[in-house]
């Protein structure tokens, strides 16, 4: 089962530095039979990722074929998940084993679908991104450190950090793993004890 609560990341990171990747080269529309959320990893990024569809030709240059990089974080480029607002986008990035997207710039409806899937979206400046990017360049092993209750990420190379943005709704959910129904059943007893009020 994918991890479905999140407090504090610290882990390298797999660099992504280009901008407007949609959703579509996130998940290709061909693989978007499946109804549950699993499976949808291996074909992440599938197009870049190997030469005429075919897995025993994985493209050298694509950097989730490279194995200095790994991690639960990818780090994007500007304008991450555009396009198409195909949940599967955020369920393949989160069944591959990332728990973290970090970019200058998420379109909306990615940034929900996100949340909703137990991926968290961290919005930095683009100063900040490149930082990031030049911090893994210069090492790879560089540790990515997200902390989600103080909503702060830094780095462990160079000490830098910076605050993050998230809705507080959305912050309680993902320290907890609730989905918005298991967030409704812990107000249960406050539900039942209004109704009671409303009918003695």
């Amino acid at each position: 089962m994918q991890k479905r609560s999140i407090d504090i990341v610290t882990s390298t990171a797999v660099p992504l530095p280009i901008e407007n990747v949609d959703t579509d080269q996130i998940i290709p529309a061909r693989f978007l039979k499946g109804t549950t959320r699993d499976g949808f990893g291996k074909n992440l990024f599938r197009d870049w990722r190997y030469e005429h569809n075919n897995e025993a030709e994985p493209k050298p240059g694509f950097v989730l074929n490279n194995n200095i990089y790994g991690g639960s974080i990818l780090v994007a480029g500007k304008n991450f998940g555009c396009g198409s607002s195909r949940e599967h986008a955020a369920w393949a990035l989160k069944d591959f084993g990332f728990d973290v997207v970090v970019s200058s710039f998420f379109a909306d409806i990615f940034s929900n679908n996100a949340l909703n899937n137990f991926l968290l979206p961290v919005k930095v400046s683009d100063e900040f991104l490149e930082q990031i990017f030049m911090a893994i360049e210069k090492d790879p092993d560089t540790l990515i450190k997200v902390d989600l209750p103080a909503q702060t990420i830094s780095l462990s190379s160079t000490g830098a950090a910076e605050k993050f943005d998230i809705n507080p709704y959305k912050k309680e959910c993902l320290l907890n793993g609730y989905d918005d129904i298991d967030y409704l059943l812990t107000l249960r007893s406050s539900i039942e004890a209004f109704e009671k009020q409303l009918h003695p």
